[in-house]
């Protein structure tokens, strides 16, 4: 094959929540670009499924826990010897509104979407600095603003940027990149969950609660998980060598619209 067709041969990086959704996505548009990857998560079946068919290799591991992230990278460095790319897709609990979230619950929230990353960087930066390598978090527009009854996936997912900004100022000058993604909806297994309410309510067929959920998005629809990873992959190439502490939307424009306007338009 056509070497630059294949841009990050060579390469060695991590994805957590690797064996579904966004994070799989990424993991197979990585190995297209030629990288090896780690598929990183704690579903066996899965994380083996997903690295076969890539040819990467399964690192069946929690990435909220400290010695499961510590094997993992263990096993990276007797396997690869380096790291260049970790993308921390790992996450998804917290659904229900401050009163009706037990104590246990926002933990659970935490560890999902925060301490996840927390974990999976802290862990990754001794085999990401001498490469000078980089880091991506998969956040969310709810990283930005909030939706109804998502307290818990709401405020961790907004701590995600600054785990990534604190990242960047203080491993940058070792050549280390930090970036967050953002995205809105895009069709993964656990957004269908998510649509399985709406359905019921409205008597809504899955395409049709996706439509009314993206309704007022400028683009009128949902991305697919493939979409979300070409931006999770460019910013962890060196095509985008010069950012870092960036967040990047990837929504659809559902952030930019001006929600008092909408009466207008309707």
């Amino acid at each position: 094959m056509d070497r630059s067709a294949q841009p990050l041969a060579g390469k060695v990086a991590v994805v957590t929540g690797g064996g579904t959704g966004i994070g799989e996505a990424c993991v197979r548009r990585l190995a297209e670009q030629g990288a090896t990857v780690g598929v990183l998560g704690r579903r066996r079946e899965l994380v083996e499924r997903v690295a076969a068919q890539c040819g990467g290799f399964a690192l069946v591991a929690d990435a909220g826990n400290e010695a499961d992230m510590q094997r993992a990278m263990a096993t990276v460095t007797e396997r690869h010897g380096r790291l260049d790319m970790l993308i921390a897709s790992a996450g998804g609990f917290g659904q229900s509104a401050c009163m009706e979230t037990s104590v246990e619950d926002w933990r659970k929230a935490f560890d999902a979407n925060l301490n996840t990353a927390f974990i999976s960087a802290r862990e990754a930066l001794p085999l990401l600095i001498p490469q000078r390598g980089t880091i991506v978090f998969v956040a969310s527009i709810a990283a930005l603003a909030a939706g109804p009854q998502v307290c818990g996936y709401t405020t961790f997912k907004h701590a995600l940027i600054g785990l990534s900004r604190s990242l960047a100022r203080d491993y940058g000058p070792l050549g280390v990149r930090s970036n967050v993604v953002c995205p809105g909806w895009v069709r993964t297994p656990m957004a269908d969950e998510e649509m399985q309410p709406l359905m019921a309510q409205h008597g809504l067929s899955l395409d049709e609660a996706y439509a009314m959920v993206t309704g007022d998005v400028p683009l009128k629809r949902p991305a697919d998980p493939a979409e979300i990873a070409e931006v999770c992959v460019f910013l962890a190439s060196p095509a985008a060598s010069i950012v870092t502490g960036a967040v990047l939307t990837a929504d659809g424009g559902s952030t930019i619209v001006d929600v008092p306007t909408l009466a207008f338009t309707r």
